[in-house]
């Protein structure tokens, strides 16, 4: 019964210096808490000076960014594109057997697959001759050419690049660039893959896999070429996916007139022959002109429906191009930007003044500590020797 009461004193008492040292840990915590913060306060006039150099430094960097202005299109497409031929004209095509009461196949193009579409080279290339002006209206000039050298960088960017510069001017071009030269998208020269890389950074594509709003964003360091381009950017994009979803339903529109412009010369020909016959025989009771009368008559006939059959084929064609062609809605349309949305000279201000402080602050509490160790160190070595 004593070993019990021992075991549950030494317990208790266990308990109570654990308790009793983690007061003490949280004590020494606050009061290293609060010696450093005396420290921090002490050195107060150091701290405003860093934090004043670093906001002159974010003010130097904000302003050597170039204005960006950014024009986003939304576009809304059509729910669907497996509907059916209606009406008289599913009729017409069920009995000329083309399917136009079948629904139409999956669209290998969907909209996830619009960015991919619109940041791909030969889409970039195709806009290499798009003709820009900018907001004053003193450069009209094409896209390419604008990009290559036109687009403003920091100066920074300048100092980094000059070497790189340097040693392409020594070593020279083998080549020179011809101007009359068609861009062949298999093979890119090194500029042209520097215009294309630009405006892959500068030109997206963004789905909302909810609504199905295609979102085209084009950012540019002039208001009215943002504006200019992202509506190119649409236009372009809307005749890409309008020609891909009626490629075959054009085909097979073009082979459909064909088969109509025979028939209808064959046609033509057989009444012609059925004409001229009658014209030569008119009177004949013999029953060979007969039997040959009535041969004319049929195969004129059958040409005059295998021509009006053809023509129902190009009819439907026709409506199928038309139901395959894809229709956009312009929920937000492309409108010249009047404030930049880069750089945020603000977000930038305060964040080199945060830098700033947190790099005093550690040099105060840490840095200028361990250096005066260390040559603290230093000195005792030297009296000891």
């Amino acid at each position: 019964m004593k070993s019990y009461e021992n075991s549950k004193d030494e317990e208790i008492e266990l308990r109570t210096s654990t308790a009793g040292r983690g007061k003490e840990q949280d004590d020494e915590q606050e009061i290293d808490l609060l010696e450093l913060a005396m420290k921090l306060w002490n050195q107060k006039k150091k701290i405003a000076i860093w934090c004043l150099v670093g906001a002159v430094i974010g003010l130097v960097v904000a302003f050597s960014i170039p204005r960006e202005y950014t024009t986003a299109v939304k576009l809304a497409p059509e729910a669907g594109n497996g509907q059916k031929i209606s009406g008289s004209l599913g009729a017409m095509a069920a009995m000329v057997g083309i399917g136009g009461g079948a629904q139409a196949g999956a669209d290998a193009v969907n909209p996830t697959l619009y960015p991919d579409v619109v940041s791909s080279v030969p889409f970039l290339v195709g806009l290499f001759d798009v003709p820009v002006e900018d907001i004053e209206g003193e450069h009209k000039i094409d896209l390419r050419e604008y990009v290559e050298e036109d687009l403003k960088s920091p100066w920074w960017s300048a100092v980094i690049g000059a070497p790189f510069k340097l040693i392409g001017l020594l070593r020279g071009s083998d080549e020179e660039a011809d101007p009359n030269k068609k861009t062949d998208t298999f093979k890119l020269t090194k500029e042209e893959d520097n215009v294309v890389l630009a405006l892959q950074k500068r030109i997206s594509a963004s789905v909302d896999t909810k609504t199905s709003v295609i979102t085209i964003s084009v950012m540019m360091q002039d208001p009215l070429i943002s504006a200019t381009l992202a509506d190119t950017v649409v236009s372009r994009l809307q005749e890409y996916i309008t020609d891909y979803r009626t490629n075959k339903a054009r085909k097979d529109l073009e082979y459909a007139e064909l088969l109509n412009q025979e028939a209808q010369d064959n046609y033509y020909k057989a009444q012609q022959q059925y004409a001229d016959y009658l014209d030569r025989n008119n009177g004949l009771i013999l029953h060979s002109a007969q039997t040959t009368r009535e041969r004319l008559q049929n195969e004129a006939t059958l040409a005059f429906n295998l021509y009006n059959q053809t023509a129902q084929q190009v009819q439907v064609a026709k409506a199928k191009v038309q139901e395959n062609t894809p229709v956009y809605a312009t929920v937000s349309p492309a409108t010249v930007p009047i404030k930049p949305t880069s750089p945020r000279k603000p977000l930038i201000l305060v964040g080199f003044v945060f830098l700033a402080f947190v790099a005093c602050s550690a040099w105060i509490l840490y840095g200028k500590p361990l250096i005066e160790e260390m040559k603290q160190k230093k000195q005792d070595e030297g009296k000891d020797k």
